[in-house]
């Protein structure tokens, strides 16, 4: 007689009291099976802990219309066994066989990990604060080593000596940072850190330039409210001074952009200059019938030179010191005797009046750096030329012409050998005389708006920086 025999699984959940006798089923003899319950440890995976071992019988049962006996819950006395369902990796691993023995990976192989875990890995968050100030520590500290050290395109330079400056030809960079016309331009005179290059805007900005290697801003100072007018290096080339329509006169520290001393003129500045054989002293003028002269040392007022006119628009400081020469916008009906005048610096005294004599107001003027001659700008279109001795006459066989002012504050330079000198132009060109002569020797078409400044590199040959109405600034070479 065939009898039905089970037996409970030792890690079933829902029937703890597992005795190990077989049960007897109520059905009778004839139609019952033999079944019997494998251990979890000896089951397949995924059939719920169940197998059976007689597989013929289970394939065909004996009798007809009836289901193996594992699944009928009134033979065994117990609940009915859950349908068929694979397991999912987490049900298996949340199990009490998810504990798996530590398997020993060869050196230098990471485990795989899935990317459900890897996606639910906490993000890392923003980097720390100290990280943070380390990356603006050795920023300041770049910035500071361009601001101090000698370029790598300049230093094969250092020590020649230039006799005849080469014509620039090529645009290398455009610089596009100011929101406002630029009003001046300037290469640093200190040979080793020439490669700096200050501007001045009408957007109340002072900026520095690494204009040879990168064309990056390092400095932008917004110590003024008013628009900016002119700018000028102090002779040690570690301060800067700006004049500005805010009626102040700042003298501004280059690496630290921290305010050294700031002056009050009550007036509208328009022009700066410092005197060569004292730079701690300088002059101001602008909306004025006067130029003050300023002390940086203390700050106090040290002298004032009093005229006729409305407005001064260029100061020049002539070779040694001893006398400079200031521009007005007077012109007289006759003659313009107060267009230009030749002061003494120690005395305030008007040296001389009678300089030019023609109908036109001169926005800016240039020393040579050799001869004694200097040049005014004039709205006439050209170049004048003049003596820097007294009587300050005007050279009426040469002048530079080809270029447009228009009532524009038009700068003009010499180079450092004084053998070319640059101008802007209203049309946007820049134009190179030839000194000796007057003639033409090339013009740039770059700027869409009027060129207010030239600046030729005191040091590199065929490099020059120019800057326009609209904001810009462009390297040659």
């Amino acid at each position: 007689m065939a009898s039905l025999v089970a037996y409970d699984d030792s890690d079933s959940e829902e029937d703890g009291s597992f005795s190990g006798k077989p049960v007897q089923s109520d059905r009778g003899t004839e139609n019952s099976v033999t079944a019997t319950y494998q251990k979890p440890d000896q089951c397949l995976e995924g059939h719920e802990g169940l197998q059976c071992i007689n597989s013929e019988t289970a394939m065909h049962p004996p009798w007809k219309g009836h289901s193996p006996v594992w699944s009928q819950p009134e033979v065994l006395g117990r609940k009915p066994a859950p349908k068929f369902r694979p397991r999912s990796s987490s049900e298996r691993n949340e199990g009490p066989t998810a504990a798996k023995r530590p398997q020993l990976l060869p050196p230098g192989v990471r485990p795989y990990i899935p990317k459900r875990h890897r996606l639910a890995t906490p993000d890392k968050g923003p980097p720390p604060v100290q990280s943070l100030e380390q990356d603006s520590s050795d920023h300041q500290a770049l910035r500071s080593q361009m601001l101090s050290e000698v370029s790598e395109k300049v230093r094969p330079f250092l020590g020649r000596k230039c006799t005849r400056a080469e014509l620039p030809r090529h645009v290398r960079l455009q610089l596009s940072a100011h929101n406002g016309p630029v009003n001046t331009i300037q290469w640093c005179p200190v040979p080793q850190l020439s490669h700096l290059l200050l501007s001045a805007s009408m957007d109340r900005t002072v900026k520095i330039w690494d204009a040879v290697e990168t064309g990056r801003c390092l400095q932008t100072f917004s110590t003024h409210c008013g628009a900016v007018r002119d700018v000028c290096w102090t002779p040690c080339g570690k301060r800067v001074l700006s004049g500005s329509f805010d009626n102040t006169s700042i003298l501004t520290d280059v690496e630290t952009g921290q305010e050294v001393l700031k002056v009050d003129n009550h007036v509208k500045i328009t022009c700066l200059a410092l005197q060569p054989k004292q730079p701690e002293v300088f002059l101001c003028g602008g909306f004025s019938p006067e130029v003050k002269a300023w002390d940086s040392r203390s700050g106090k007022l040290v002298r004032a030179y009093k005229a006729d006119i409305q407005q001064t628009l260029d100061i020049l400081f002539l070779s040694g010191g001893k006398e400079f020469i200031t521009s007005s916008d007077m012109v007289s009906r006759d003659s313009a005797d107060l267009t230009l005048i030749a002061w003494d610096f120690e005395t305030t005294a008007k040296v001389s009046n009678q300089i030019f004599h023609e109908r036109y107001t001169c926005p800016s003027l240039a020393l040579h750096p050799q001869e004694e001659t200097f040049v005014a700008q004039t709205n006439g279109n050209y170049v004048a030329l003049f003596s820097a001795q007294r009587p300050y006459r005007m050279n009426k066989r040469r002048r530079f012409e080809g270029h447009k002012v228009e009532g524009y504050a038009i700068q003009c330079e010499f180079s450092g050998c004084g053998t070319i000198l640059a101008s802007g132009s209203s049309t946007g060109s820049v134009h190179i005389y030839d000194h000796q002569s007057g003639r033409s020797l090339c013009t740039l078409s770059a700027h869409q708006h009027a060129c207010l400044s030239v600046s030729l590199h005191p040091i590199l040959p065929a490099v020059a920086a120019s800057c326009d109405w609209g904001g810009e600034i462009i390297i040659w070479r």
